[in-house]
């Protein structure tokens, strides 16, 4: 059983870093980074197409690993 876990575990956690490979950054450079924070608290960019699939997939990802990580850690 800790194998199969450990294996899934390996598994989730490169899945988890190529998808947060590639998503895209939310600002460029120093005005994006004071900005960006405002802009992301109200709203205005919203997310669509593979960057919403991405961001879904990223969630998914990272409770399944948190998950996955606790389960091998209790055996």
């Amino acid at each position: 059983m800790q194998a199969f876990l450990l294996t899934l575990l390996v598994i989730v956690s490169l899945a988890l870093i190529v998808v947060v490979l590639l998503q895209s950054g939310k600002s460029a450079g120093l005005s994006g980074a004071i900005s960006g924070g405002a802009e992301q608290l109200f709203g205005k960019q919203k997310a669509r197409g593979m960057e919403l699939v991405l961001h879904r997939a990223t969630i998914v990802l990272s409770v399944l690993f948190f998950a996955l990580t606790i389960a091998v850690m209790k055996l």
